[in-house]
């Protein structure tokens, strides 16, 4: 099967993903994790001007694929622009047929740390190495996407602080 780009649609995982800016969040984790509501949040941080746009890629079912030095996700036909809001069920939205994953979020995760080593800030999918944040059960996804996003150099880069620039002391 060939997408959008002329590359050809690999396999698919479980999992939700957002354009944030330029390159898309990839958020895994089991069942009930809550996937589509780190997805949904991200959606309102983008519309809030927590973060840059945002749009929906898929949720659910992910098609990714290696594409150039990179990651292509995208959501099976059947699934686009659905997402699962807890308590409305499945809503249509706005979304992207296709986009380079830049972040890999996975919540649940037993490697989850409060200082996280150095490897597990990065994962592996089809050969391709990524960005990742590993987050432990019971913790709220959204602050710590929101920092990443902000914060790790090769993310999004969006609004420096410039209060950080100042010297403590």
């Amino acid at each position: 099967m060939t997408g959008s780009s002329g590359t050809t649609i690999g396999p698919t995982i479980h999992g939700s993903a957002v354009l944030v800016g330029e390159q898309a969040v990839l958020i895994r984790g089991p069942s009930g994790a809550g996937k589509s509501r780190l997805a949904f949040d991200l959606i309102l941080a983008g519309r809030g001007g927590q973060l840059p746009e945002t749009t929906l890629v898929g949720d659910d079912r992910l098609f990714v694929t290696p594409f150039r030095n990179g990651l292509l996700v995208r959501p099976p036909s059947e699934l686009e622009g659905m997402l699962e809001i807890r308590g409305l069920g499945i809503r249509r939205c706005a979304f992207v047929a296709e986009a380079p994953v830049g972040l890999v979020i996975d919540l649940d995760a037993p490697d989850a740390e409060r200082l996280p080593p150095p490897n597990a800030l990065r994962t592996t999918i089809l050969e391709v190495e990524l960005a990742r944040i590993p987050v432990a059960s019971g913790f709220p996804p959204l602050p710590i996407a929101i920092a990443a996003l902000t914060t790790i150099q090769g993310c999004t880069d969006w609004r420096p602080a410039t209060d950080c620039r100042k010297k403590s002391g």
